[in-house]
């Protein structure tokens, strides 16, 4: 079972793990990036710039930009050969350390990622839906990514191609527990930050205390609604969230129960249909704005 974030001591706070500035092909500096995010009310920020050559493998070094509110994580988007479309891999890493080493010549993405999660990085599966990435990518980062980005702010402006749910739904019916993340993948091009964040549940506004937290999957992903608590009570689940137009909880296949109710915040689903298996929370508000437990498992 994964409730982390509704049971471990602490509180939530609001950041983005995936994010460009113009250490590799972002339009604002590092400096910018972080002022956007610090100025919008953003707890932490990992800028996550293209582990790429032609931009000289850059983890940049952000410590300069926290301050006694806002603090950042170092990280990077690394690439590696190669997915199902021969195409490279997009691997978010937040928490390399800053003397990672590049990418080895013929270093596979599946082996890159390792090397990043043996760092202490949190590994996510970024922007599945617009890498097209198939079930047999998914099952090639199983065993060593923490997570699959559910939602990309960037992609969904852009291209319309946000979603990560049909990758994780697919891995978690294999029995891969992996948690799902929102972030905004920001290039600064045009207004595409702050649409995807995740809110984590740490005892302290510390990179250290942060990560090991998302590690834990003590989290919740959001473009807007807050869930304040989920708790499995007996053979129902009951979740309690800012006002919502819906609550549901997926899992296998069609198994769904939803809740439709105007300005609802509290809602009391039943789990018979997911007993031994998983399911995972999405709230609606009347905006249409979404936000996403990880998978809570029942075995």
């Amino acid at each position: 079972m994964t409730l982390a974030a509704f049971t471990r001591d602490g509180r939530f706070l609001r950041g983005n793990i995936h994010t460009h500035s113009t250490r590799s092909d972002g339009a604002l500096s590092p400096d910018e990036v972080a002022q956007t995010y610090a100025e919008a009310g953003y707890d932490f920020l990992c800028l996550s710039d293209h582990f790429l050559p032609a931009y000289g493998f850059p983890i940049v070094d952000t410590t300069p930009y926290r301050t006694n509110r806002f603090t950042t994580i170092m990280g990077a988007e690394v690439h590696a050969p190669a997915n199902s479309h021969g195409e490279a891999w997009h691997i978010l890493a937040a928490g390399l350390p800053l003397d990672f080493e590049p990418t080895g010549e013929g270093e596979s993405g599946v082996e890159l990622a390792r090397r990043c999660a043996e760092a202490g990085a949190f590994v996510g599966i970024a922007h599945p839906q617009w890498s097209g990435l198939t079930i047999e990518d998914g099952r090639a980062l199983a065993a060593i990514a923490h997570a699959v980005e559910i939602y990309n702010y960037t992609c969904d402006i852009e291209c319309a191609r946000p979603d990560g749910t049909y990758l994780l739904d697919q891995l978690l019916n294999e029995g891969h527990r992996l948690n799902a993340y929102a972030a905004d993948d920001a290039h600064f091009r045009w207004a595409d930050a702050c649409g995807g964040w995740m809110m984590v549940k740490a005892g302290a506004n510390e990179p250290e205390a942060i990560l090991a937290a998302m590690r834990e999957g003590a989290f919740y992903s959001s473009t807007g609604p807050l869930i304040h608590s989920i708790a499995v009570d007996g053979d129902d689940v009951e979740v309690e969230c800012s006002p919502a137009a819906s609550v549901a909880i997926l899992g296998r296949g069609t198994r769904a129960e939803t809740v439709q109710a105007r300005q609802t915040s509290r809602a009391r689903l039943p789990l018979e249909r997911f007993a031994g298996d998983w399911f995972r929370v999405v709230v609606r508000d009347a905006a249409g704005k979404h936000a996403w437990s990880n998978p809570v498992w029942l075995d």
